[in-house]
């Protein structure tokens, strides 16, 4: 078996009804695990961009971006490993408001993660982190074995390409195109 590692995925495509749901079959039927999932919209209006990651090697990620890229909707589909890209996550902590008061251990993990507070509620309180997938858990691990935790979310990886010229180049023809069709 050839060697895995964590490649992120960037699709391209036009905003269409359904088009996840192929998206997605398409990992289905190769038993790829979708490890992180984004959707947004992209720099270019009426463009979206999936963000995937997965863990898989080379030859199986090269076949599934060619797959995908023949998708109706699909405008350009491109993989990258973890030195090629710049990303980020979001996540949010329910913790008891008590853990405030009783001591400053919760405000120095804050400070310690370069997290801050989003909402102090009578029951609850809500922090935000935002960095990579470890440092995210790794604020989940001190809380929750500390103070205790009532909630945890975290969304998806978005990831900003460092390759410039491949990119760029390519939305700049898309941009052109979509620009004269519409």
């Amino acid at each position: 078996m050839k060697e895995e590692r964590e490649y992120t995925i960037s699709i391209f495509t036009e905003n269409v009804t359904g088009l996840m749901a192929r998206i997605v079959a398409i990992f289905t039927r190769r038993h790829i695990n979708i490890e992180s999932l984004t959707t947004s919209r992209s720099s270019i209006p009426d463009i979206h961009r999936f963000t995937i990651v997965i863990n898989v090697s080379e030859e199986r990620v090269r076949k599934l971006v060619a797959q995908i890229d023949k998708q109706v909707d699909v405008m350009k589909a491109f993989y990258y490993d973890n030195s090629e890209i710049v990303t980020q996550e979001i996540a949010l902590y329910k913790v008891p408001s008590i853990a405030f008061s009783e001591s400053k251990e919760i405000e120095n993990l804050i400070q310690k993660h370069f997290a801050k507070v989003l909402t102090i509620e009578p029951e609850f309180t809500v922090i935000e982190k935002t960095g990579t997938a470890a440092e995210t858990e790794a604020l989940l691990d001190e809380i929750r074995n500390k103070i205790g935790i009532y909630e945890f979310v975290r969304s998806g990886r978005v990831a900003i390409v460092k390759p410039m010229e491949q990119l760029n180049q390519y939305l700049k023809n898309l941009n052109n195109k979509f620009k004269i069709e519409h």
